[in-house]
């Protein structure tokens, strides 16, 4: 359903289509998935990510599961308009790192013509709307809101919880630093209360 970008008088349409949730939810995953999928349609696909984010690789995109795609880090996201040229589809990994103007850079690319992918956060670690995500939802013509396992009662979690401690919003981390967990679970942590038992 996510593959024709132009319709019968041969005018390309563009959309936005955002993949969010907590982390360890598949996100990066799902992103990966959609863009081997145009690539092997024979689509042209540049693939973006914040060059804040280094956890993995430096300039590839990688998921938890340790699948790669290639991707051109960037310190803005209007230079995402700028490199995203002659392409059909573009992705943007990590997407709650970049700036305010991502909603109006990903418009202006549906806008043009181009399926634009967006993955990301869509709360931070205190479960508050995480930065451009908000914006993108709104225009977005598809949304797909991914979960990950409660750590503590395996159902499902959409809330990242910090387990390191420290009020700074971005801190990059993995499963050292960050666990998933369930509404009940989180609320019960902020409460300092320990988790309810099934």
């Amino acid at each position: 359903m996510f593959l024709e970008t132009k319709n019968e008088s041969g005018i390309r349409r563009g959309w936005i289509e955002v993949i969010c949730g907590s982390m360890f939810s598949g996100k990066t995953e799902e992103l990966i998935r959609r863009l081997k999928r145009a690539r092997i349609a024979r689509q042209k696909v540049e693939i973006f990510k914040p060059s804040v984010d280094v956890r993995y690789d430096e300039e590839n995109v990688v998921s938890h599961d340790a699948n790669i795609i290639s991707s051109t880090p960037v310190e803005s996201s209007t230079q995402i308009l700028l490199l995203a040229n002659d392409v059909d589809v573009v992705g943007i990994d990590e997407a709650q790192f970049f700036d305010t103007e991502l909603p109006s850079v990903c418009n202006q690319l549906a806008n043009s013509g181009i399926r634009v992918i967006v993955a990301g956060l869509d709360m931070d670690f205190q479960g508050k709307p995480f930065g451009p995500i908000p914006a993108l939802l709104a225009t977005a013509e598809y949304v797909t809101k991914v979960h990950a396992i409660c750590i503590r009662c395996g159902n499902l979690a959409q809330y990242s919880h910090r387990i390191t401690g420290g009020d700074k919003l971005v801190e990059l981390g993995e499963k050292q630093s960050y666990e998933p967990l369930c509404r009940t679970c989180f609320q019960a942590v902020k409460k300092n209360q320990p988790p309810p038992k099934y």
